[in-house]
C-alpha cells in the first residue's frame, strides 16, 4: 500500500507529464538548436570524409554523411583572427583594434552570442577560449553573450592533463586526474541536458588538435603515456569525442532539433610539441596523407593547407544526408546564418561582412558567396573558388595549381584570368574602400 506522501509524489509527477503534453504546439519554441563545434589546428587533409588516409575519423566521416560537407570553407591562417570574425561576422580590419589574445570592448554587445541570448537562446561555450586571460576578467564570456562557460586557462596554464579550467566564474578544483576534452565535453552535454525543452546555442571551441601550452614557467604535465600526445593520438581524441556529443544529442532526443555544425579554424600545424626533455619542449614534424599526397601542416600560411578547412553540416529534414556542396563560406557567415535559423535579428547599426548561408543548407546546389577574404602578417588575399589574388598582384589558378607554384603574370593571362584578376581587383578595392587596408 502506498504511504500518503508516494501517493502524492506520483500525483504531482503525473500532473507535471500531463501539463507538459498537453502544452499547445502554438506555445512550444519550435526553433532549432545549435551546436557548433569549432576544432582546433585541423585542415581538410585530416578527415577521411575529404580522403585523409593517415588518420581514421569514423566520427566525423558519419556525421558528413548524415549531412553537408562543404569543399569551399575558408578561416584565417591562424586562431585569434577566426574567432574574432566568427563571433562579430566582420573581417579583422573593420573591428577595433584588438591585439593578440583580446577581444575590442567596443563589440562586446554585438557578438553572435549576445545575437542569439537576445532572441531567447539558452548559451554556452567550452574549451578554447584565447580573447581574455580569464583569471584576470572572469566576466568575460559572459559579457560576449555566454550563460554559461567551462574554458581552459589559455597562457595561465594546462589544457589537456590536470586541466586549469575557469567555469562560470570560479576556478574548478578536483581535477588532477581530469583529461580536459572530457570536462569541456561533460560540461556541455549537461548545458544542452539542462536546456532540452528550449533552443540552445552550444559552442565547443576544442582544445584539440592543439598541442600544450608553450610559454609558462615549467612544462605542463603528461598524461599516462609519460608524454604529450603525438598530432595522431589527438585527431582520435576530437573524433571521439565528438561521437559523444552527437550520442548525447540522440540520448536526449535532439538530433531532429539540433543544427550541428563542425569546422576548424585554421590548417593542421607544422611542429607540435610532443615531448619535453630536461625542461626543453620536443616538437615533431606533422605531415599527413591525402589519397598519394602527402601534405605537410600548413597552420599559419595564407595556403590552401592554411586556410581551407573542413566544413560539415547536419540538420535533419533541412539538410539531406550525404549531400556535398561546392559553395563557398567563410567564418563571417556564421552569426549571420545562426540568427537566421534562429529568426532573431542582426546586431543593429553594424555593417556585417558576411552572409546567411541557410539558402546553401536548404539547396546544396546554392553557390554561397561570390568570394572570400583572409589575411595574415601584413599579407591579404581574396578568391573565389578558381582563382586567388593576393594584394601584391600574384594570381593563381586554384584548379591547376592549388599549391599555388606558378602565378599567372598578367602579360600572358588567358582572357579567363584577367576577367578573373579584374574581378577581384574590384573586391579588394571596395574592401579597402571601407576602414582602409588591413593591419
Amino acid at each position: 500500500m502506498r504511504s500518503p506522501r508516494a501517493s502524492l509524489y506520483l500525483a504531482v509527477a503525473a500532473t507535471a507529464i500531463l501539463a507538459v503534453s498537453c502544452t499547445p504546439p502554438e506555445a512550444r519554441d519550435e526553433r532549432p538548436s545549435i551546436l557548433f563545434i569549432l576544432a582546433d589546428d585541423v585542415g581538410q587533409e585530416v578527415l577521411g570524409v575529404y580522403g585523409g588516409t593517415s588518420y581514421p575519423t569514423p566520427e566525423l566521416d558519419a556525421l558528413a554523411g548524415q549531412g553537408l560537407r562543404l569543399e569551399h570553407a575558408y578561416s584565417f591562417a591562424v586562431c585569434h583572427p577566426t574567432r574574432l570574425v566568427l563571433l562579430t561576422g566582420r573581417y579583422p580590419f573593420r573591428l577595433p583594434e584588438a591585439p593578440w589574445g583580446t577581444f575590442p570592448e567596443e563589440v562586446e554587445g554585438q557578438t553572435l552570442a549576445q545575437t542569439l541570448k537576445g532572441a531567447g537562446y539558452a548559451t554556452a561555450v567550452a574549451g578554447k577560449w584565447q580573447l581574455a586571460l580569464l583569471g584576470d576578467d572572469l566576466e568575460h564570456p559572459n559579457r560576449l553573450g555566454f550563460d554559461e562557460y567551462s574554458l581552459f586557462g589559455w597562457h595561465e596554464g594546462p589544457r589537456y592533463h590536470q586541466p586549469m579550467v575557469w567555469q562560470n566564474g570560479r576556478l574548478r578544483e578536483g581535477l588532477q586526474d581530469a583529461y580536459g576534452p572530457d570536462v569541456y565535453t561533460d560540461f556541455l552535454i549537461d548545458f544542452m541536458s539542462r536546456h532540452r525543452e528550449e533552443p540552445f546555442f552550444a559552442f565547443y571551441s576544442m582544445a584539440l588538435c592543439h598541442d600544450v601550452t608553450d610559454d609558462l614557467d615549467e612544462p605542463v604535465p603528461f598524461g599516462p603515456r609519460d608524454r604529450y600526445d603525438n598530432f595522431a593520438e589527438r585527431v582520435a581524441a576530437m573524433d571521439e569525442r565528438v561521437g559523444r556529443l552527437m550520442a548525447a544529442l540522440d540520448r536526449l532526443g535532439l538530433r531532429e532539433r539540433t543544427l550541428v555544425v563542425f569546422t576548424t579554424d585554421n590548417g593542421s600545424p607544422g611542429q607540435p610539441i610532443v615531448d619535453a626533455e630536461d625542461g626543453e619542449l620536443v616538437r615533431e614534424k606533422v605531415v599527413s596523407r591525402r589519397g598519394d599526397v602527402l601534405v605537410p601542416g600548413g597552420k599559419g600560411t595564407l595556403a590552401d593547407t592554411g586556410t581551407r578547412v573542413p566544413f560539415l553540416a547536419r540538420w535533419p529534414g533541412v539538410i539531406e544526408a550525404g549531400t556535398v556542396s561546392d559553395g563557398l563560406v567563410d567564418f563571417t557567415d556564421l552569426l549571420p546564418t545562426f540568427a537566421e535559423v534562429a529568426e532573431a535579428p542582426l546586431p543593429e547599426g553594424v555593417r556585417l561582412d558576411g552572409q546567411s548561408f541557410v539558402p546553401l543548407l536548404r539547396e546544396a546546389e546554392g553557390s554561397g558567396r561570390a568570394w572570400s577574404y583572409s589575411e595574415h602578417q601584413g599579407q591579404r588575399w581574396v578568391r573565389d573558388r578558381e582563382w586567388k589574388l593576393y594584394d601584391d598582384g600574384r594570381l593563381f589558378d586554384m584548379a591547376s595549381d592549388p599549391n599555388e607554384e606558378r602565378p599567372v603574370l598578367p602579360d600572358a593571362e588567358s582572357p579567363g584570368a584577367a576577367t578573373a584578376r579584374e574581378r577581384l581587383q574590384k573586391v579588394f578595392e571596395e574592401l579597402g574602400a571601407d576602414g582602409g587596408p588591413p593591419r
